[in-house]
């Protein structure tokens, strides 16, 4: 009797060795086969995304994601695209633009400010009123002055909030309505070879520290596509008409700020 449970026993160990070597000489051959009765776990290949400044592909969990647009670096973020797009800034286009004369480059940037409602700056929720101005929303209801002004047809390329944030309405390539009747030293239209950049404010009280901060950045970027940049009050090329960026805008802060020589600013450093 021991005989025949010995014997039963050798074969089935035989039989079990035999059924091994099988199995991994398949795994070898097939190593993507899966056992019998387990369901085969594949991932989803992650999503590719281009940055939006270099256009080059890589994964979206590598990007930086700003908006709805995404960055392979820091530097590309922050960077004047071959559009005339800043990365860092929240884009809101205008349909207030047209082309610039051929062959132009802007060499002039105007500060301005703006306040809507005029003076109510303060309120932290007003910013969006300047959003909607510049792209023709303007809600005529919603206060008195909103109904002189809805008609009106105005742009500018940034926009620089009270609380820092920066806007951008129109790519530096093109032109912003923000300077109307103008002349920069015997040069008329000034529309045609500057970019607009909007301080939220008005012209008695001072600006923010964050403003003029983010307005050197810009700055900073800016001249890296534009070397030949001067910068300008809107007062010092329409005098007649306009007093913006007004005596509230320290003109000696801001070229500290922005490290530009004192040739960079024909009309000098006093407030005005």
């Amino acid at each position: 009797m021991l005989k025949w449970l010995l014997l039963i026993v050798g074969a089935a160990l035989l039989y079990f060795w035999i059924k091994g070597k099988k199995q991994a000489k398949e795994a070898i051959n097939n190593p993507s086969r899966t056992k019998p009765g387990k369901a085969k776990i594949v991932a989803d290949p992650e999503a590719m995304v281009p940055c939006q400044y270099c256009k080059v592909y890589l994964p979206k969990s590598d990007a930086l994601e700003f908006e709805d647009r995404a960055y392979c670096c820091r530097e590309h973020l922050n960077a004047l695209d071959e559009q005339g797009w800043l990365g860092s800034a929240a884009w809101r286009i205008s349909p207030n633009q047209d082309t610039r004369p051929e062959n132009s480059a802007p060499d002039l940037l105007v500060v301005h400010h703006i306040s809507l409602p005029p003076g109510e700056f303060n309120d932290r929720a007003s910013s969006h009123h300047i959003i909607d101005f510049f792209q023709n929303n303007l809600d005529p209801s919603l206060h008195p002055y909103f109904q002189e002004i809805a008609d009106q047809k105005v742009s500018s390329h940034f926009l620089v909030t009270r609380t820092g944030q920066l806007i951008q309405f129109v790519s530096t390539q093109h032109k912003a309505w923000h300077a109307g009747a103008s002349s920069f030293f015997g040069r008329e239209k000034c529309n045609d070879f500057s970019i607009g950049v909007e301080l939220e404010g008005d012209g008695e009280t001072p600006f923010e520290d964050v403003q003029y901060q983010v307005l050197a950045r810009l700055v900073s970027e800016l001249t890296k596509s534009y070397p030949q940049l001067q910068f300008a009050g809107h007062s010092d090329i329409a005098p007649e008409r306009k007093t913006d960026p007004g005596k509230s805008f320290d003109w000696k802060k801001f070229q500290k700020a922005t490290g530009l020589p004192t040739e960079k600013l024909p009309f000098g450093l006093h407030s005005r």
